[in-house]
């Protein structure tokens, strides 16, 4: 069987790590991406994907090509947003609760600050799950340390 990064990604942190994880499990990446775009810049990103994020919200998503009968193994990737995941993945991850079950499941997150383990706890009971068989936090990969941000993608990976 097959493997899936399953991501949404903002500023792009969230998608270059999917992208080196991609080529390291020879995993098929599979981005969502909410039918009406957040605010990416200014007081208005951090406000309505906040409020977003904190009020639980899921919003409508354009159609992605996500089949679970051809997977073994589902990776989400996620920025965090207030101590949480992102809306958009919580919107994936409610429309496909029932066919994720008995899937391997592992995350990671990107973030400039704090919050990943609230997340992380957050996705589990989402789930219905006691644990990720996996997970990564990495803060700003695009402009931190690359040798050790590397480094820990590649333990992620071997932990798949």
């Amino acid at each position: 069987m097959k493997t899936a990064i399953v991501y949404y990604s903002m500023s792009g942190n969230v998608k270059s790590v999917a992208e080196k994880l991609s080529v390291t499990l020879n995993a098929d990446m599979i981005e969502i991406k909410p039918v009406k775009a957040f605010p990416d810049k200014g007081f208005g990103k951090f406000f309505w994907g906040g409020k977003s994020a904190v009020m639980g919200e899921t919003p409508e998503l354009e159609p992605y090509p996500f089949n679970a009968d051809q997977y073994d193994t589902v990776i989400i990737g996620s920025p965090i947003w207030a101590s949480s995941f992102a809306p958009p993945v919580r919107t994936f991850l409610c429309d496909n609760r029932d066919v994720l079950k008995g899937k391997k499941l592992a995350a990671f997150f990107c973030q400039s600050g704090n919050g990943a383990d609230k997340a992380e706890k957050k996705m589990c009971a989402l789930l219905g799950i006691d644990s990720l068989s996996a997970s990564l936090v990495l803060i700003d990969p695009l402009t931190k340390t690359q040798a050790e941000n590397d480094a820990k993608i590649e333990a992620f990976a071997e932990n798949i």
